[in-house]
């Protein structure tokens, strides 16, 4: 009995740290649960973009505004009437062809002469770019121009040398053996001679005008059509680019240019003329059977 008396008070203590325990760890959080609830969140906004975010996070105080939304009510939005131009079937042949043609000549160039364009063909083709379809009609698109000598070499400095590390670690072997054909390296001197640069932000959210965050459905697809249009223009005025997607130097780039937090770097276009000892890889595009499927 004695041995059992002694005995005890060490299990009731034992007992005692066991229950301590099982509660501390019904207090903690599931990691499961929080995943599946996080992926579930992620999942019911699906206009939200992952893909190529540029690393900028939102400063404290965005992130505690987290309720701070107000989407604008336009339920009461005028509808007009809608009747554009219709061209009769041998026109639409002639015209569809023809810009075909045109478009099918565009070919990414890497050597851009630095005589100068006029600016107002710039804001003719950002004004074409502009007219691009987005979700919810929220055009979530900022197109900075650049054509301060000194802001573009800046520019170059930042993509030079992150573009270096690029080529050197980041990318890895099959990357950069797939882009010797196109002979392109960190090297980028058409960021310091074409006259205008074109940077392309999207803008994750609005800021509406009592300072609320308005959502912007879908906004990399909405700008990226947008480069599309873009892309077209600049091929209707007889000029010449190369699309170019910064890797890792968007943050910098929009300290550079005093961008708002709520905009990240999508594209970088370089506009001009070519050079005259312009060159570019022969390359074939694939035919109509290739890309089209018809059900």
């Amino acid at each position: 009995m004695a041995f059992f008396s002694f005995l005890s008070p060490f299990f009731l203590a034992v007992i005692c740290v066991l229950i301590i325990i099982i509660l501390q760890n019904m207090k903690k959080p599931d990691g499961k649960k929080e995943k599946a609830q996080k992926m579930t969140k992620a999942e019911s906004r699906p206009w939200v973009d992952e893909d190529l975010e540029d690393g900028t996070s939102l400063p404290a105080e965005e992130e505690e505004g987290k309720d701070e939304w107000q989407d604008m009510d336009e339920e009461n939005l005028l509808h007009v009437s809608f009747s554009p131009r219709r061209y009769p079937e041998q026109e639409m042949l002639k015209r569809s062809k023809e810009f075909y043609e045109l478009l099918n000549q565009r070919r990414s160039v890497r050597f851009i002469s630095d005589e100068a364009i006029p600016r107002g063909v710039i804001n003719n083709i950002i004004r074409a770019a502009g007219t691009s379809p987005s979700g919810a009609h929220t055009e979530p698109w900022t197109f900075v121009v650049v054509e301060d000598p000194e802001v573009k070499h800046k520019i170059r400095e930042i993509i030079e040398e992150e573009e270096e590390i690029n080529y050197q670690k980041r990318m890895g072997d099959k990357w950069v053996n797939d882009l010797k054909k196109l002979r392109t390296d960190w090297v980028k001197e058409y960021l310091d001679t074409a006259p205008y640069l074109i940077l392309i932000f999207k803008q994750v959210y609005g800021i509406v005008s009592n300072n609320r965050k308005k959502t912007h459905y879908y906004n990399e697809i909405s700008v990226s059509i947008a480069c599309g249009i873009l892309l077209a223009a600049i091929q209707n005025a007889g000029l010449v680019t190369v699309t170019t997607t910064p890797l890792n130097c968007g943050p910098r780039l929009r300290l550079l240019l005093e961008r708002p937090v709520n905009e990240k770097l999508l594209m970088l276009l370089p506009v001009g003329y070519p050079s005259k000892d312009a060159t570019v890889p022969d390359l074939k595009r694939k035919p109509l059977d290739d890309i089209m499927v018809v059900v």
